[in-house]
C-alpha cells in the first residue's frame, strides 16, 4: 500500500522530552522547490532601458531617465536641459529657451513608458490631440525637467487620454492632456 500523501491539515505532534530531539510528523517530508520569485515592476529606467522601450533618437530622445513607474498608472522622468541641444542655437541666440513643443513632446515619452508596458499594447502610440496645454515659464539650459504622466482613460488598447504635468524645481512649467494613437509601426509584424 503506498504512503499516504502529507496533508495541509494533518496535525504537528511534537515530543519535546528532554531525552529525544525535537521531532514532528513533518520528519521525512520533503519540502518542495521554491518557486521562482515573481519579478516586482521595475520601478526606474536608465536612458538604455529607455530606448529599448521607446523608438525616439537623438535628437529627439527627451527622457534621460525614468525615476518612478507604476505599471498602467503613471511615470515620472526628468530630461536634463543643456546648451548644446541642437534646438538653442535658433531658439532664441542669446536668449535659449526650450520650445514649448518638445516640453510636451517630452511628456509624451514618459506617458510612452506608461504605454508600450501595458499588455497588448503593440504598435507604435502618436500623438491624437493635445488638450488644455499651458505654459507658465519658460525652460531654459540648466534646468532640469521633472514631468509626471498619469493614465486618464484608454479605450480598446488603441486609443487613450493621459494628463501631463512638467515642473523646475518644484515651479509648474507646463500642464495638459495628451491624447493618442496605437498605430502599427514598421517594426510590428501585421496581423499581431
Amino acid at each position: 500500500m503506498p504512503a499516504e500523501p502529507y496533508r495541509i491539515d494533518s496535525p504537528i505532534v511534537i515530543d519535546a522530552t528532554a531525552s529525544s530531539p525535537l521531532t514532528t510528523s513533518l520528519d521525512g517530508v520533503e519540502a518542495a522547490p521554491a518557486a521562482e520569485p515573481i519579478a516586482a515592476p521595475k520601478s526606474s529606467y536608465s536612458a538604455e532601458e529607455i530606448h529599448a522601450l521607446l523608438p525616439h533618437r537623438y535628437p529627439f530622445a527627451l527622457v534621460d531617465r525614468i525615476i518612478e513607474y507604476v505599471p498602467a498608472k503613471h511615470a515620472i522622468g526628468i530630461k536634463n536641459v543643456t546648451f548644446n541641444e541642437p534646438h538653442f542655437q535658433g531658439h532664441f541666440p542669446g536668449h535659449p529657451i526650450m520650445p514649448g513643443v518638445l516640453i510636451v513632446e517630452a511628456m509624451a515619452q514618459v506617458g510612452g513608458i506608461v504605454l508600450m508596458q501595458i499588455p497588448g499594447v503593440q504598435g507604435l502610440c502618436v500623438f491624437a490631440g493635445i488638450d488644455k496645454v499651458r505654459f507658465r515659464r519658460p525652460v531654459v539650459p540648466g534646468d532640469q525637467l521633472v514631468m509626471t504622466v498619469e493614465l486618464l482613460a484608454m479605450k480598446r488598447l488603441r486609443f487613450g487620454k493621459m494628463r501631463g504635468r512638467a515642473e523646475v524645481d518644484g515651479q509648474l512649467v507646463c500642464e495638459g492632456d495628451l491624447m493618442f494613437s496605437v498605430v502599427e509601426s514598421a517594426t510590428t509584424p501585421e496581423g499581431e
